[in-house]
């Protein structure tokens, strides 16, 4: 019974197939293999255009568009070509070649120009001399003409195989690796090929963080000097000084490192993550010492650790730097606040004071308005009392105002403030 296709997740073989992706060459001994991991920040297109150019020099179909990996075989060598996140590989393998170790590799076979058309990019150039034999000693005069500089790492791997090396550049461009078949089972020579080209790559893909990090230092080291100067002034400055340039200082230190963080923090992360799997290929060589010689996991251990902490103690005193100037700015802007809410406080007691003297003033305006409102209210009362009195009404004129006066004077008040209290509940004026 046959799974139909329509129950499949849209992912599932897309899945199922990247755990394939990337599978080890079928490599015999003796061979020569050439491998170089090329990077590019542009994309993978950049390196499959590269391989098709390459393909098409010697008449043959590229990888689809979108492939991650790509295997062929010319005749004279197979080329192995695999797509990373930020770099791409081409290995190429020359099989049943014996003789002068160095002397020809599977690269003779590439044209010049293809190679000098990848421009700048090279980051991983090496050759892998395959053989079979016995085990080698220290002594022998073959390894010290192999590998003349200083120093010689070698080791026994996979219970069955040996790998000699001085991880050195030599003046053709070329690292170069002596891997010798002293009992390896079948295909192990194609994994351990394979493990020595990714150790390299992942090496050197991790160690494209150690400028960065050698370069963070020194401007570290600036931005450390320039917040110091401003914790000086901070602790200077008072409360109610003018903290604006303090304030540009910060802002622009703030920058720097947001900018500083933007630029390094991929290639950092990064380089831990190339680390690890440099680790994790070491480890599965199962190397065993050679007496004289370190092995590859203890060179790295002296070599690539030291870089990969620098890297991490830069990382790390990147944030808790990035952490100080947040602190600092926080502070300042605190002491701002507070300035201007000692402002905002002398501001509201000023206007306390003016509602103050508002209030007295309204009160005697108030007291005046009584005294006037009254003043004319006899006035009128007095002349209709001169009128009656013509009119024949016998009234006492003087007498009926002065026992107007005060009844005047109080309802006048009365109605006053009785007009005030209504204001006031309206929201027209403050009591």
């Amino acid at each position: 019974m046959n799974l139909p296709r329509s129950l499949n997740h849209p992912q599932r073989l897309a899945i199922a197939s990247e755990i394939h992706s990337r599978p080890f060459m079928v490599i015999g001994a003796p061979a020569r293999v050439s491998h170089l991991a090329i990077h590019c920040e542009e994309g993978g297109e950049w390196h499959e255009r590269a391989l098709q150019g390459l393909c098409a020099r010697f008449g043959v179909s590229g990888p689809r568009a979108g492939a991650q990996h790509f295997f062929h075989d010319f005749g004279h060598f197979r080329i192995k070509w695999e797509q990373h996140t930020e770099f791409a590989t081409f290995t190429f393998v020359e099989p049943g070649r014996g003789g002068a170790d160095f002397a020809q590799t599977a690269m003779r076979h590439v044209p010049m120009d293809w190679l000098e058309s990848l421009g700048a990019s090279v980051v991983v150039a090496s050759h892998i001399h395959a053989e079979q034999g016995e085990p080698l000693d220290l002594a022998d005069e073959r390894l010290h003409a192999l590998f003349p500089m200083p120093p010689l790492v070698g080791s026994r791997v996979l219970s069955g195989g040996e790998i000699w090396t001085d991880f050195q550049v030599g003046p053709d461009g070329f690292s170069r690796y002596l891997v010798r078949d002293t009992g390896l089972r079948e295909a192990q020579m194609g994994r351990l090929v394979q493990r020595i080209c990714e150790i390299e790559t992942y090496l050197m893909m991790a160690l494209l963080a150690l400028p960065l990090a050698r370069e963070g230092i020194v401007r570290l080291d600036g931005i450390e000097e320039d917040l110091s100067d401003v914790g000086t002034q901070l602790c200077e400055l008072d409360i109610d000084g003018d903290a604006e340039q303090l304030l540009h200082e910060i802002s622009h230190l703030d920058a720097r490192m947001r900018a500083m963080s933007h630029a390094t923090g991929y290639r950092f992360s990064a380089a831990q993550a190339y680390h690890r799997i440099v680790q994790a290929r070491i480890g599965e060589l199962r190397e065993q010492r050679i007496e004289g010689v370190p092995t590859i996991g203890e060179f790295m251990e002296r070599r690539l650790a030291p870089a990969m902490d620098t890297c991490v103690s830069v990382a790390a005193r990147q944030d808790a730097l990035a952490h100080k100037v947040s602190r600092a700015n926080d502070m300042l802007r605190t002491r701002v606040n507070l300035a201007q809410e000692r402002q905002n406080q002398s501001v509201l007691e000023s206007l306390s004071r003016s509602a103050r003297l508002q209030l007295k003033l309204q009160q005697a305006v108030e007291g005046l308005s009584v005294v006037a409102i009254s003043y004319y209210g006899i006035g009128l009362a007095a002349y209709g009392l001169k009128a009656l009195k013509g009119w024949g009404v016998d009234v006492a004129v003087d007498q009926a105002i002065g026992l107007a006066l005060p009844l005047v004077c109080a309802a006048t008040w009365y109605g006053t403030r009785r007009l005030h209290g209504k204001l006031h509940r309206l929201g027209v004026v403050r009591p």
